[in-house]
């Protein structure tokens, strides 16, 4: 390893950071269950905090609440963390630090970095840990197979590099911090522009029993047609070919079968097939058949379609852009078009027959580009989010100090 200095610094620092292992500038301790648990649940209000993994948003930086508790009977066989420790999740989406604003007590599927020393920050060490070298030293070393664990011993041997200067960790950890805020603050006007369009969309369109919708542009009048799916648009149905057409080498044709396939609303192929049985084009609506049914994308591809999906195109005098933002309004009302009480798939009748009621094309324009312009807002700032988070782990890779430096 060369010279211990981080190949980003601030120019007021200087010098070489010092090198421990975690266990030497902390205590590393594993939760504990209290079996069996039910016994020591309670619901009187002093009881002690325990801590569940639903209780963490994974993109959070504090752990603030807890939805249950356990009784004071419980601490001989639990473990009680307090505020400024930082605790980590040792299996399943193992490694991701969070600090603790509280006092609770934790369960056998978390391990707690207590008593830290004083001369190194929190805050520096909770991103240190969340660096993408201490993640990937945890992601090296996690045992098991399919499901892979993380455990005391593998996080007390986390090599970690501290700057002696606390100035030099707490600037670090401000900066990290404000775009950790900026990043927040993003996400929260996505998740509003979401909602915005979520109850506009429930406005626009009419609910059910009703002819026209609630929310309607001042030029507009009458009551909608009456119409079945197959009146206004195309459909075709999927149609898998053999898999031993199926290919990665992209010869033949994007293969479009499932879910995965239609990630952000998009076309996203994985494969391709040299056979081609059903074909969707580019901005066809594509519909999932099978379970969860009702998902919605727009085709990005000339494609081939498997028996997932049905392709769905409007035919003259209609606009598509509507006709999306219709079946996006509709995907939670699937489940009133049930088969033999089991909601596994729908066919093509139960797609053809869909009733639905439809404006003059003038007034389908209108709402299309209304629901269409928050769209692109909302991918914009998506998109914002995305270099937000894009930058803060690439300033990490030149922040922090690894063994690779």
């Amino acid at each position: 390893m060369s010279e211990r200095v981080p190949k980003l610094r601030f120019k007021e620092f200087s010098g070489e950071w010092e090198e421990k292992r975690l266990n030497e500038v902390s205590d590393i301790v594993r939760g504990g269950s209290p079996r069996p648990i039910d016994k020591y649940m309670t619901s009187d209000p002093k009881g002690l905090n325990w801590l569940k993994i639903g209780d963490v948003d994974k993109n959070s930086k504090y752990v603030v609440k807890t939805e249950e508790r356990v009784k004071h009977s419980a601490l001989t066989k639990t473990r009680e963390v307090h505020p400024g420790d930082l605790i980590l999740s040792n299996s399943m989406s193992f490694g991701r630090p969070y600090i603790m604003k509280i006092k609770s007590c934790i369960h056998d599927g978390w391990i707690a970095i207590t008593n830290i020393d004083s001369n190194i920050e929190t805050d520096f060490l909770y991103y240190m840990i969340l660096s993408p070298y201490s993640q990937k030293f945890f992601i090296d070393n996690a045992s098991g197979g399919g499901i892979r664990n993380l455990n005391a011993d593998i996080i007390k041997s986390l090599p970690t590099y501290f700057p002696i200067d606390k100035k030099e960790q707490q600037k670090i950890a401000n900066t990290l911090s404000s775009l950790d805020n900026l990043i927040e603050a993003q996400e929260k006007k996505v998740e509003a522009l979401k909602k915005h369009k979520k109850g506009l969309m429930q406005q626009l369109f009419p609910q059910e029993g009703e002819k026209t919708p609630k929310l309607r542009f001042e030029e507009f009048s009458g009551e909608w047609e009456e119409k079945r799916l197959e009146e206004i648009a195309n459909i075709t149905m999927g149609s898998s070919p053999k898999s031993h057409f199926y290919n990665e080498n992209k010869k033949g044709i994007p293969l479009l079968q499932g879910n995965a396939d239609i990630k952000n609303r998009k076309s996203n192929p994985r494969i391709y097939t040299t056979q081609v049985t059903k074909e969707c084009n580019k901005e066809d609506i594509l519909l999932s058949v099978r379970a969860p049914v009702g998902v919605v994308a727009k085709s990005k591809h000339n494609a081939c379609i498997g028996r997932g999906f049905a392709s769905i195109r409007v035919k003259e005098n209609n606009y598509q852009e509507w006709l999306y933002q219709w079946f996006l309004q509709f995907e939670d009302k699937w489940s009133n078009i049930s088969q033999g009480g089991t909601f596994d798939s729908v066919n093509s009748s139960d797609i053809k027959n869909l009733k639905i009621y439809i404006p003059t094309p003038k007034e389908q324009q209108k709402i299309a580009n209304t629901l269409s312009s928050l769209d692109n807002l909302i991918e914009a700032g998506e998109k914002k989010v995305e270099a937000l988070k894009k930058h803060k782990k690439g300033l990490m890779q030149q922040m922090f100090v690894s063994e690779e430096s």
